[in-house]
């Protein structure tokens, strides 16, 4: 059975060859799965797809009637896939339902540190060797309080970096972490943690019941020198309400991972375009934000146990086995 694998980064690749070899050949392509490429997959029963594939019902459709049969999806986010129109296609769908909760929780970590010591723009002054420190002045997290936004595996693991920072916890979940209430966290509702934290961070899942929980009132409500951390999804946060609190001069820093218009973007050079997304081009120009271009998961660790997920998703579905990962399954 050959697999076709979309959206591979340079670094992926010879994990995935690696990790398919001897069990089932792999293509792999660098360009994302969208309604213009999906005609490739044609005659390919199997194929995988990144976080920012395009599996909307057009997409779905061109691969079912191309004879593509299971989709593995490398990631455990799947807000991208209309989950309904592939189950009355009889498509299979997989995804890796979770993989090192480190490598998100410490990017988190290293962005809020990032925009809170001014790192990006020391870095850049000391390529001009201008090395003064005016405007670089940072905030010791040590009893500060910070507020996490879901407290699962990502969130603890997030929640244990700050005990050791020495900082106040706050929480917000629909269900409260032992783990996190041993480490001293106080679960508060949600408007109570946007007003008292001194660093947020979002480790939630994107549902449209969480679709921008952090809006215009969330935003207003926060501290004038707060910290805002999204490693999660784009969706999350309303960019535009998050601009305008922006030019207001307000926060400290903002730290973003995820944009909630990525599919496109990310993961692509469009160094030599012109920006064409006025929202993002703005964000982008405030001395207080950083943003990255979703690389939380992107360790070793992290990709080898997504590649390990996906080959054994497309194991059981060759075996017939219905596994934790499958989101659809096989129509027998």
């Amino acid at each position: 059975m050959d697999i076709l694998a979309f959206g591979v980064q340079a670094d992926e690749k010879p994990l995935i060859e690696r990790a398919f070899a001897g069990h089932h050949p792999v293509r792999c392509l660098d360009v994302f799965l969208t309604e213009d490429t999906a005609p490739i997959a044609a005659g390919y029963e199997v194929i995988s797809t990144s976080v920012n594939a395009r599996l909307d019902a057009r997409v779905l459709q061109s691969l079912a009637v191309g004879g593509t049969r299971m989709i593995a999806q490398r990631s455990t986010g799947f807000n991208n896939i209309d989950l309904e129109v592939a189950a009355r296609l009889g498509l299979t769908i997989a995804r890796v339902s979770h993989y090192s909760p480190y490598s998100v929780a410490e990017f988190a970590w290293t962005l809020a540190m990032a925009v809170n010591r001014r790192i990006v723009r020391a870095s850049n002054r000391t390529r001009d060797f201008d090395f003064r420190l005016d405007g670089l002045l940072g905030r010791d997290l040590r009893g500060r309080t910070v507020g996490v936004l879901g407290t699962g595996k990502i969130g603890e693991a997030f929640t244990r970096i700050a005990h050791g920072f020495g900082m106040n916890l706050l929480g917000w979940d629909v269900a409260h972490n032992p783990s996190c209430v041993e480490l001293g966290m106080t679960y508060v509702d949600k408007d109570e943690l946007f007003a008292r934290a001194d660093v947020i961070s979002l480790h939630v899942p994107l549902l449209p019941s969480t679709q921008h929980l952090v809006g215009r009132a969330e935003l207003a409500s926060m501290k004038d020198d707060a910290i805002l951390v999204n490693s999660s999804r784009g969706g999350l946060i309303d960019t535009d309400a998050l601009v305008g609190e922006l030019r207001k001069g307000r926060f400290a820093g903002v730290g973003l991972d995820v944009y909630e218009a990525e599919a496109g973007l990310f993961f692509l050079d469009k160094s030599l375009e012109a920006v064409e997304d006025d929202t993002l081009a703005r964000l982008v120009t405030f001395p207080n934000v950083v943003v990255t271009s979703h690389q939380a998961y992107y360790t070793r660790e992290a990709v080898g146990q997504i590649v390990a997920a996906t080959v054994e998703n497309v194991a059981a579905y060759g075996e017939g086995r219905h596994t934790e990962n499958v989101l659809v399954p096989a129509p027998w």
